[in-house]
């Protein structure tokens, strides 16, 4: 598959706060790859260093195999971007401020924009101060997909949405992504990563600590164990087989036990314990 993102060895220093160290990870064509962790912990920093916002101490970034450096405004005409947090002047109404979008690409993108704001259940004609934060980001989300580009890159872009709208907003990505576009999502919430992304990176405290298919990261042999031992409540993760956790048991005076699969928060925790 064609490499549509390559980020190696990527380190950026903020003094003494923490930026990233040795990141490192692909994003192929196609995909939808979700970039997770908490925030403080360095996707934010990546992304401006993949779009030319920050200049990285170290490391290489490559885009439709180009350098991200030397071929910046090269690689940008063909990146859909939303912040976490867009700021459009108030007097604009919506229609303007995604005409004037479209206009700073050189582009009549007025036929796409449209089929958005219809699905996004929009009103062209109020003014930006008169939006929710909700409604704001949906203008956002216009001005990031009207261009069809061939890389989205999101930055926690489902906060303020309501779940209709966060619905839609990947059923649009999952449209694009069938047509061959790839997207980069950055988010700390997991259940929208392992519902929707097809590979994830896991950040923590600006370094990637796992990578890889989301359905091998996501799954796990643990079990939820919850009941009274002995009688002792209990409720713990148990990582062994389940033979091996009847034997644990064998013997005890056990009451009202309950196996479950853990959380998907469980899961992850995991991933920050071992690291």
């Amino acid at each position: 598959m064609e490499k549509i993102l390559e980020i190696a060895n990527l380190t950026k220093t903020y003094g003494k706060n923490r930026g990233v160290a040795d990141v490192s990870f692909t994003v192929e064509r196609g995909d939808i790859f979700g970039f997770l962790g908490p925030n403080g912990a360095g996707k934010s920093t990546t992304i401006r260093s993949m779009l030319g916002m920050i200049r990285p101490d170290s490391g290489s970034i490559r885009i439709f195999g180009k350098d991200s450096r030397k071929e910046r405004e090269e690689i940008l005409k063909d990146i859909g971007y939303m912040p976490s947090e867009a700021v459009f002047y108030d007097s604009m109404t919506v229609r303007e401020v995604i005409r004037f979008a479209a206009d700073m690409r050189g582009m009549d993108c007025s036929k796409e924009a449209e089929k958005l704001c219809e699905r996004l259940r929009m009103e062209p004609g109020k003014k930006i101060r008169e939006l929710s934060l909700g409604n704001r980001k949906k203008v956002s989300i216009v001005c990031a997909m009207q261009h069809r580009p061939a890389l989205f890159v999101f930055d926690e872009p489902t906060s303020g949405l309501d779940p209709l709208m966060q619905a839609v907003f990947f059923e649009l990505i999952e449209e694009y992504a069938a047509e061959g576009a790839t997207c980069l999502l950055s988010t700390h919430v997991l259940s929208e990563a392992k519902n929707h992304c097809r590979h994830l990176g896991i950040m923590k405290e600006g370094r990637l600590i796992a990578g890889g298919e989301t359905e091998k990261l996501t799954h796990t042999n643990a079990k939820r164990v919850r009941g009274t031992v002995d009688g002792e409540k209990k409720d713990y993760l148990y990582s062994g087989s389940t033979n091996g956790l009847i034997r644990e048991l064998a013997g005890k005076d056990v009451r009202d036990i309950v196996i479950e699969e853990p959380t998907l928060d469980e899961i992850f925790m995991e991933y920050y314990r071992e690291s």
